[in-house]
């Protein structure tokens, strides 16, 4: 293991490099290691702790994996696709009920929406519904955020929408699902000028390098203030909305700074004691293609009127950029409400693709320090040659689980700070 010192050391792809992190496991889930979005932790009443996974694509669904040893990670269950163009990208657990996320990989087909699936029992997952979001525009489910066993907020398609563009198919949708065997759509908003029959004029779109649509992709609700929805809008960006009256959310306020830097807002993190917002981008061009694509601090004192007063600082670009696939931001350990999970008003941890996962000391916000990270080598097999974290999730021990996009699987680490 090293701490990198040189750009040389850190472009070199089958070198694992790391600073006050150390890992504990590494599984590659049966050879299907290419993980999407989705991690989530259960709590189980026998006491087992089950880590929940996202596949990145077909053929399988989700796998899970018991951590209660986080140094001995065990599969208890990985289940299949019905179909290769669909992928379950994204999923989440409230107590034993878990709700997956399938998009379909164009427009029409099914299933697209998400599933609502009983865990009592780890081993045996149980459906108990289904909610269709297929159409002739739509494919479905992107990302979804559920954690108070109500309602699924999500990036979804709909059978009745039909958007100027096909970039923009996936707008915010919130769905009741406290009879988890009949879930129905209690609300929905999109960017005014993006469907079908709007009034409103059609955004200004970036140029077709870096136009990756106005859509949307997290919806974070937290218990802290559920009468907000924090939206990353992707190229439309951070969107703020009241959603006190579920049928009529309305927008408080929105910022983003594309143009002109290259869009894809991804995650809006609210720091409720701080009035702070952590803004992820998301890179989705290989080779630095659509660099910059960072983590921004954003000064949220005055709801109404959001400030950014800083960026994380990022890994040696220069050094990344060679290092093979995606290098730049995507996902935030999300500071998820449930028993299980990290939350800090100041210490956040990211994932940077092929600059592996970071962690950073946010106590100054004007001067954000990074105090850890850990980059794995490059799996066997990848296309990408070099490591693709995706997602990570920090448990209440202080446990960091990470996954790479490809083939990797699931990494799980220690922090040292």
């Amino acid at each position: 293991m090293n701490t990198f010192s040189t750009p040389h050391q850190a472009s070199r792809a089958d070198m694992a490099l790391s600073l006050n992190m150390k890992l504990l496991a590494q599984h590659e889930l049966h050879g299907f290691g290419g993980l999407g979005e989705g991690i989530a932790m259960q709590q189980c009443r026998d006491g087992r702790r089950i880590l929940w996974l996202a596949h990145e694509a077909a053929p399988k669904n989700f796998t899970g994996v018991d951590v209660t040893d986080p140094r001995s990670p065990r599969v208890v269950v990985q289940t299949e696709l019905p179909h290769m163009k669909v992928r379950s990208n994204s999923l989440e657990v409230s107590g034993d009920l878990m709700a997956v996320a399938y998009q379909t990989q164009v427009p029409g087909l099914k299933p697209a929406g998400f599933d609502l699936f009983d865990i009592s029992k780890p081993e045996a997952p149980r459906l108990l519904s289904h909610f269709d979001c297929s159409g002739p525009h739509s494919r479905g489910v992107h990302a979804l955020w559920f954690v108070d066993g109500q309602y699924v907020h999500m990036a979804s398609g709909a059978p009745d929408f039909e958007p100027h563009n096909p970039l923009d198919d996936q707008f915010y949708r919130i769905v009741d699902v406290r009879d988890p065997t009949r879930p129905v759509e209690a609300g929905r908003w999109w960017l005014p000028g993006t469907r079908v029959g709007d009034e409103a004029p059609q955004p200004p779109r970036l140029p077709a390098q870096f136009d990756t649509g106005f859509r949307v992709h997290n919806t974070n609700v937290f218990p802290q203030r559920p009468d907000r929805a924090y939206v990353g809008y992707i190229d439309g960006g951070a969107v703020v909305l009241d959603i006190s009256d579920m049928a009529r959310p309305r927008v408080v306020s929105s910022w983003n700074h594309s143009p002109p830097f290259n869009g894809f807002t991804h995650t809006v993190l609210p720091l409720f004691e701080r009035k702070l917002w952590i803004v992820s981008d998301e890179c989705v061009q290989d080779n630095g293609a659509d660099w910059p694509k960072l983590m921004w601090v954003v000064d949220a004192r005055n709801e109404k009127n959001p400030v950014p007063i800083g960026t994380f600082p990022a890994p040696p670009v220069d050094a990344f950029i060679r290092r093979g696939g995606r290098f730049g931001a995507h996902n935030l350990h999300e500071n998820l409400p449930g028993p299980t999970s990290f939350r800090s008003e100041t210490i956040l941890v990211g994932t940077w693709f092929n600059a592996g996962v970071r962690v950073y000391d946010t106590s100054n916000p004007y001067q954000v320090q990074e105090i850890a990270y850990y980059v794995p080598a490059a799996p066997a097999l990848s296309p990408a040659g070099a490591i693709q974290l995706n997602d990570v999730y920090v448990d209440d021990r202080r446990i960091v689980y990470t996954v790479d996009r490809f083939s990797g699987g699931l990494y799980i680490l220690e922090m040292t700070i």
